[in-house]
């Protein structure tokens, strides 16, 4: 069986893939090198999600200002991991920035609790949404930003172009792990998980820019949904069976993760930990 282990970021220079006449992918910079959007506009640039530091914000402006003299205006935020927020370290003040008002106040904690990943203070979100479907027009482009309750976190936010039929789906769907990433500090679950993978796949969208990794189709997605639901069912049979984690990570093929070393944080917990402490949570 397959274990899931330690994602394999794609790192180097930002490389910048045009998808549509006017719809890029941005890809690599430091790790843990989040993919990122670029929208061309009528007078200006939006920019969905912006890396993860000021060195990679740095680095995105200037690919960006290889593709047009057009300044960023608008950037928008599938969620609130500092891979996909803290470039905006090095973006311009003044522009708007959009989030699901979930995302703000994940940030807004965040930055409470200080320390590595918290976001730059001055750069949180200006505008936020609270719907599970806005309809936007920014810069004579059109805009559909979708939004399922506990999923990956809390605060997710599909950004959906009907016209060029591109859906940014941020770590909802991330091909460098097998399965999903569910944050459960950020009250993400894998029920609702399913619930954006179904929103997902009945978009009317061709391509699916993920938070991280490769270009997905709606088949790839479905994919990931029914061999996450078969490893979901097995780990809560085995709950029920009353085996410990290990026992289910073994059962799993799954080898134990690495102990942390010394002042260091552990590893991104798998979907096998992530799916335990959820369902014994829930008992």
């Amino acid at each position: 069986m397959i274990a899931q282990q330690q994602p394999q970021y794609q790192t180097g220079p930002i490389v910048i893939k045009q998808l549509k006449d006017n719809v890029y992918l941005a890809q690599g910079g430091p790790a843990p090198a989040a993919n990122s959007g670029v929208i061309i506009g009528n007078k200006g640039v939006i920019v969905v999600d912006t890396k993860g530091g000021a060195d990679a914000g740095k680095e995105m402006l200037a690919a960006i200002g290889k593709l047009t003299a057009k300044p960023v205006t608008h950037v928008i935020l599938t969620h609130s991991d500092g891979d996909h927020v803290n470039g905006l370290a090095a973006f311009p003040k003044g522009i708007t920035i959009i989030a699901h008002e979930n995302n703000k106040k994940e940030q807004e904690a965040a930055l409470a609790r200080g320390g590595r990943g918290a976001p730059p203070a001055d750069s949180l979100p200006t505008q936020t949404l609270n719907k599970a479907r806005e309809n936007l027009t920014i810069d004579g482009v059109s805009f559909t930003l979708l939004h399922w309750d506990h999923a990956h976190t809390n605060g997710d936010l599909v950004v959906y172009l009907p016209n060029q039929k591109v859906a940014f789906t941020g770590d909802l769907v991330a091909t460098v792990i097998p399965y999903m990433l569910i944050h459960l500090e950020k009250n993400g679950s894998y029920q609702g998980w399913v619930e954006a993978a179904k929103g997902m796949i009945a978009l009317n969208a061709d391509t699916y820019v993920t938070g991280h990794g490769d270009l997905q189709t709606k088949a790839d997605i479905q994919k990931r949904m029914t061999e996450s639901a078969q490893r979901y069912a097995k780990i809560k049979e085995l709950i029920a069976q009353k085996k410990s984690i290990s026992e289910i990570r073994q059962a799993l093929g799954e080898p134990e993760p690495p102990a942390p070393a010394a002042g260091q944080r552990g590893g991104i917990p798998t979907f096998t930990q992530t799916t335990y402490e959820e369902l014994t949570r829930k008992q």
